[in-house]
């Protein structure tokens, strides 16, 4: 723990001191907990460090024998060598000073070097990006505060993280909230250089990074990031807002942090692919429909949990799920789409009554004229494959492998078979998701500039454009994309427990499904 003594008569300087404590001393017990570390904000003319000695008589202070270095702070610097400011301590919530401070001074307490985390969405993801900054190495990190739409998703993850990583987690039920404004609260416990973890519903994200952003709170923000390109423009805002503030944000496209595609993307920049002629990916696995609403169900939440069936909650399945290879492409050719086109359906017995379509191919075109494809599928009993190959005028590469592992190798020529390989990299030592988190916490420990906000939301962008080629059977472009002005629900940011959802299902509980021809979303 560190402390904040504010000495009235002295000039506001921080000095950062080191307090030496006998662990016999009985003057005052609370003080017998503090570890070495205190910080003084000082009000003195004094330039020489002050050393605190609490001892069995009493504290005194000893400008002499002190060997601490002076050091003027400001409170990013003191994150930089291990501290960060809170509120109050024990002693200055009971409102008196330590056993031997002068009457006046007032006494504040911060974590040596704990960065603190709030979790907002608290569903899978959610829970494994926690489980991702406990693990990392460029910790100390405690989760303090929680928050969900949904009581029961808020009480199963903090059960689990609590037997997992029960040392990490102080979240009190005072820090527990539930509900449409609760990503607020958990937002409004944190300090400035703190993490605000964005990881529940991509329809919400725009408004809860820019709170954020406001409150001088860095960002973990998983994807998708948003539904329409309203809320891509936001995110761009929001970005740019944090980059003046110096606020980092990091971005959960983890796959840029993968150590495989990075060592590949410098052998093809280097030309030993050649010319890249075409990007394809893959993601065809089955996903299962959405079956009818029980009628006990209220037809806002039934929406919001089942959050990758709804283009207003998640900009659906597609957009949610592809985001990842979509990037991926925008990556490799270090561009942004010009424009897209593509073909999808539903198979014709189908009961799913959300309103994805179960299968897509989408072509982008980029400004040199190659071209990158997108085939999903999400049928049972049907072929499945999860990758993504480059084909260059030498020869073909493979850049991501099932479940986003960095399966990455060269081919001898354009025929990408396990036979073929010419060059392989190794299996990663830390996974992409882990990687992310390092890179986020190192970041903020060093004080680097870290700002993923953009580069996402305009994967996001070109994300939106193939997902809407092919609702709407028409070519569009990035520049129409960028420039639309549509949104699945206006009022988003406005949403209470008792609105009405967003859209209707009919009489057959079946909610609308895009329509080529007659859909537009652009």
């Amino acid at each position: 723990m560190l402390m904040f003594l504010v000495i009235p008569e002295l000039p506001p300087t921080f000095y950062l001191i080191e307090v030496e404590m006998l662990k016999k001393g009985r003057q005052n017990k609370c003080l017998q907990s503090l570890q070495k570390d205190i910080i003084i904000m000082s009000r003195s003319e004094s330039r020489n460090p002050i050393s605190l000695r609490y001892g069995e008589n009493a504290m005194k202070y000893d400008s002499q024998t002190s060997n601490s270095t002076l050091k003027k702070s400001s409170r990013r610097d003191v994150l930089k060598w291990g501290g960060k400011v809170v509120a109050a301590s024990t002693l200055a919530g009971a409102g008196i000073p330590p056993f031997g401070v002068p009457s006046g001074t007032t006494v504040y307490a911060a974590e040596d070097n704990t960065i603190r985390l709030a979790l907002i969405g608290c569903g899978g993801r959610g829970s494994g990006a926690a489980a991702n900054a406990f693990d990392s190495p460029n910790g100390p990190v405690k989760l303090v505060a929680m928050a969900d739409i949904f009581e029961n998703r808020l009480a199963n993850a903090y059960k689990v993280l609590s037997e997992q990583y029960g040392s990490r987690m102080d979240v009190p039920p005072e820090r527990r909230f539930a509900g449409f404004d609760a990503w607020q609260k958990a937002i409004d416990c944190l300090r400035p250089g703190d993490v605000a973890m964005l990881t529940g519903y991509a329809g919400f994200r725009p408004r809860q990074l820019e709170y954020a952003v406001e409150k001088g709170v860095n960002v973990f923000m998983e994807k998708s990031f948003a539904t329409d390109p309203p809320a891509v423009r936001r995110v761009i805002k929001a970005g740019e807002a944090a980059e003046k503030k110096n606020l980092k944000i990091a971005a959960g496209l983890q796959c840029r942090h993968s150590r495989n595609r990075h060592e590949l993307i410098k052998r093809i920049r280097d030309g030993q692919l050649g010319d890249i002629q075409l990007i394809r990916a893959y993601r065809m696995q089955p996903c299962g429909p959405l079956g009818q609403r029980p009628p006990t169900e209220k037809d806002l939440h039934w929406q919001i949990r089942n959050f990758t069936h709804f283009l207003w909650v998640s900009g659906g399945l597609f957009a949610e799920m592809n985001i990842h290879q979509i990037d991926e492409i925008c990556w490799l050719k270090d561009a942004w789409p010009v424009s897209a086109h593509g073909i999808g359906g539903r198979v014709a017995n189908s009961t799913d009554c959300s309103q994805n379509l179960d299968s897509f191919t989408i072509e982008w075109t980029f400004p040199d004229g190659t071209k990158a494809f997108d085939i999903v599928r999400w049928l049972s009993n049907c072929h499945t494959e999860f990758a993504t190959y480059i084909h260059g005028t030498k020869c073909a590469a493979q850049f991501s492998g099932s479940h986003h592992e960095g399966t990455v190798h060269t081919y001898k020529d354009q025929r990408c078979e396990r036979d073929n390989i010419a060059w392989q990299a190794p299996k990663e030592a830390v996974t992409p998701w882990q990687a992310e988190w390092d890179a986020l916490l190192e970041a903020i420990r060093k004080d680097r500039p870290h700002n993923e906000a953009k580069r996402a939301a305009l994967s996001n962008l070109a994300d939106i454009m193939g997902r809407a080629a092919v609702h709407s059977g028409k070519i569009i472009t990035w520049d129409e994309a960028m420039a639309s002005k549509f949104q699945f629900c206006p009022n988003i940011d406005l949403l209470t427990d008792d609105s009405a959802p967003p859209i209707q299902a009919d009489a057959q509980g079946r909610y609308p499904v895009p329509i080529p021809g007659q859909w537009t979303e652009i």
